[in-house]
């Protein structure tokens, strides 16, 4: 790692030392033009199905823009809102909420756009554009801005305080080299990012055909001399000769969890109280009592969730967003259940205005094929082991990406604040 041959104090606590000739300025003296969106009159009425691009802070993440669910308006609004009209070249940063600090540069394939009230636009000379982004990234800028929310009781960074930004600036062909470097560098991450993320889409649907593979057709799913018969399900088509197709409702008391308000959660505790999130197995919190002391399946009634299945034990609640199966009979494995749900549950789901839904009416009526039950716990025992290897591939990857991630971020913050020396070549 080379460091540069003399350093001087900064002044500045969070930014410390920083390369002898460097620059110490602040943002406003290096822009042309700052400017903060608005919400449209008449808010999300007035958007189209085409136009003039909207951006909102959902499409503004560090390494680019997102515009695949982009929000559009009509020339008519866009020209109403005059001040927060961009150009190629603006660097847009977040200044509400989580994303707040998060910042990308609108490209040239862009070249008509607006934003709302979550985004500030700074515009400044073209040359200085490539190093200034790359500076708005950097780790120790992000720390400054969470720095100056403090004790804030909404997070919000105001055009003010975006003017007053200290920024360290390099000569001009120091800024392009540092530029030049890091898309070089940052690039070679970025795919094999990618190429890990390719991976885990790989893996994902390799569990999932796995999971329906099995199944629907059991551990002689390969065999090409299986007898099979009818489903009369869509999606399933043929299942094994000497299998059943039940509904949800014929097999299982349906019910549903309770409304549990967040006073009650504790943070540790004997009995778990699961919810919509698929995080820690889906536990929520905990809490001093227990509605459940059986082995029972649970499933996510609505939100991003919907229909995930889990299989649960022991004493424990459930939230109101949760469904519950109880079996009726002893000739059930829930572990195989849970598996074929999950399959089943996704072509189950009633979509409306408020999202996805799958309700006690829904999984009542669902249908999916029942084996023997020695059938059932080898399959769900065959499927335990395979996925469990699957997973830990799939978790040793995002390990990997996770670690990319943050060699690209400290990378782009050593080099910009001075730490590290770009030699070019």
């Amino acid at each position: 790692m080379i460091k540069y041959n003399s350093y001087k104090n900064s002044e500045i606590d969070w930014l410390r030392e920083v390369p002898n000739k460097w620059q110490i300025l602040r943002v406003k003296d290096i822009i042309q033009k700052m400017g903060s969106g608005v919400t449209p009159k008449g808010g999300s009425e007035v958007y189209v199905d085409s136009g003039i691009p909207l951006l909102r802070s959902q499409n503004v993440y560090d390494d680019g823009l997102r515009i695949e669910d982009v929000s559009f308006i009509d020339k008519e609004t866009h020209q109403k809102m005059k001040n927060s009209q961009l150009k190629p070249f603006d660097i847009l940063i977040n200044i509400t909420g989580a994303s707040i600090g998060r910042t990308c540069v609108v490209p040239e394939t862009l070249p008509t756009a607006n934003i709302n009230q979550h985004i500030i636009f700074i515009r400044m000379k073209k040359s200085l554009v490539p190093y200034a982004s790359y500076y708005f990234k950097s780790n120790t800028l992000k720390e400054y801005i969470n720095l100056i929310q403090a004790g804030s009781s909404k997070e919000a960074l105001n055009m003010g305080q975006t003017l007053s930004i200290p920024i360290v600036l390099p000569n001009e062909n120091e800024q392009i080299a540092i530029a030049e470097y890091l898309d070089t560098k940052t690039q070679a991450i970025d795919n094999k990012v990618s190429l890990l993320e390719k991976k885990i889409c790989y893996y994902q649907e390799l569990r999932k055909s796995l999971i329906q593979s099995v199944v629907f057709r059991g551990l002689e799913y390969s065999n090409d001399n299986l007898k099979l018969k009818d489903s009369g399900i869509s999606y399933i088509e043929r299942i094994p000769e000497h299998w059943t197709v039940e509904r949800i409702k014929d097999q299982f008391h349906i019910g549903r969890g309770r409304v549990i308000s967040q006073e009650e959660l504790l943070h540790d505790g004997k009995y778990p109280v699961f919810s919509s999130q698929t995080e820690n197995n889906g536990c929520l919190g905990f809490i001093a009592t227990y509605d459940f002391d059986t082995d029972l399946l649970t499933w996510t009634t609505d939100g991003v969730n919907a229909g995930t299945v889990f299989k649960r034990g022991g004493k424990f609640s459930c939230t109101n967003v949760c469904g519950t199966l109880k079996p009726k009979r002893k000739n059930l494995d829930l572990g195989y259940t849970a598996y074929a749900l999950h399959i089943s549950a996704s072509h189950n789901k009633r979509i409306d205005t408020n999202g996805a839904k799958i309700m006690n009416g829904e999984m009542a009526v669902i249908q999916i094929p029942f084996p023997p039950l020695n059938e059932q716990k080898e399959i769900a025992k065959f499927l335990d082991v395979k996925l469990d290897t699957i997973d830990k591939i799939i978790k040793n990857i995002q390990t990997q990406i996770s670690i990319l991630k943050e060699l690209r971020k400290t990378l782009i913050n050593d080099v910009v604040t001075g730490k590290i020396k770009v030699i070019k070549d």
